[in-house]
């Protein structure tokens, strides 16, 4: 496989419904070399964000059961109620965009069992600076979800093709966590995701190349969810971001030839959707370039951007 991935997943749909999917390379290289089929489970990582957590938000938005500028305390009244700080007061509007001023990550899965991390979540000195992208804004959307909701986020309904509990021998391995000590097949590759129960909002969402295809269709064609929803989802919030998603600029993942209206997200082992309105596609590629190790990956960025650009030179069959 090209660049050292043991093996990749890529999808092109056009609006319309033509796809053209290629399917190549191993589900895995080490300890033994197993093979890779176009059905198999990918641990999204980060897509988790727009494909599930956000999509959900958007859902209760639809049911009438927040509105995207509510203050975090009206959700979840003990968020540090002894602490001066004006994270209570951060909207789920400004959570969805990144702009909370929350650090980017913690290293919670060190803190303790779940019930502990999750206390020390609420009610931890988080320093609010500058706005960066952050898990912990995910983490505290999925509680907000789970409070309106009355479930835990593994019990949310899903889509064809999605799943929190894939069956490891229909999942595409990651990576062999010195944490855990074990090699991850069809379990959470992000260590606060896995402490904190499999799916925290910000991660474990696992999927299919179909499965994914079909939600950047959905976006593609305007019906992900409600129009309205739809519509606010990809609409810009900041200057590169939607609500949602990362807008395209120079540099991005999806590559220089997108029409200014593009947009899409990445998630850390190696997969990302992209979606271009005005080219009328979208795509997806998903590797596991964390396998068997995240400390020799490859230029994931660069080959996200290579693959982009061809896509956009392609027509459909």
């Amino acid at each position: 496989m090209a660049q050292g991935l043991p093996g990749a997943a890529l999808g092109v749909v056009w609006r319309g419904g033509e796809r053209q999917t290629l399917v190549l390379g191993q589900a895995q290289r080490v300890p033994e070399p197993l093979p890779l089929d176009a059905g198999m489970s990918w641990d999204l990582a980060s897509l988790t964000k727009p494909l599930f957590t956000a999509r959900a938000v958007l859902l209760a938005l639809q049911d009438g059961l927040l509105d995207l500028d509510d203050p975090l305390s009206d959700f979840l009244p003990e968020l540090a109620w002894m602490q001066d700080t004006p994270l209570r007061q951060r909207t789920l509007r400004q959570l969805m965009t990144h702009t909370s001023g929350l650090p980017a990550w913690a290293p919670m899965y060190t803190w303790g069992d779940v019930s502990l991390i999750r206390a020390r979540l609420l009610q931890e000195a988080w320093p609010l600076g500058e706005p960066v992208y952050s898990d912990l804004n995910y983490i505290l959307l999925g509680l907000v979800l789970e409070r309106v909701r009355g479930v835990p986020l593994r019990d949310f309904p899903m889509p064809d093709g999605f799943t929190a509990a894939p069956d490891p021998q229909r999942s595409v391995t990651t990576e062999h966590c010195a944490w855990r000590d074990r090699l991850l097949r069809g379990e959470v590759h992000d260590e606060n995701a896995a402490a904190l129960g499999g799916l925290p909002g910000h991660a474990g969402l696992f999927g299919t190349l179909d499965g994914v295809l079909d939600q950047a269709q959905a976006l593609l064609e305007g019906r992900w969810l409600s129009r309205a929803a739809t519509e606010l989802a990809t609409r810009p919030q900041t200057e590169g971001r939607t609500l949602v998603f990362v807008r395209d600029q120079p540099g991005w993942s999806g590559g220089s030839l997108c029409t200014p209206g593009a947009y899409g997200h990445t998630g850390f082992t190696g997969t990302g959707l992209w979606v271009d309105p005005g080219h009328d596609r979208a795509w997806v590629l998903l590797t596991s370039r964390v396998h068997p190790s995240r400390h020799t990956s490859i230029d994931i960025q660069r080959l996200r951007r290579a693959v982009g650009n061809t896509v956009q030179a392609m027509d459909p069959a």
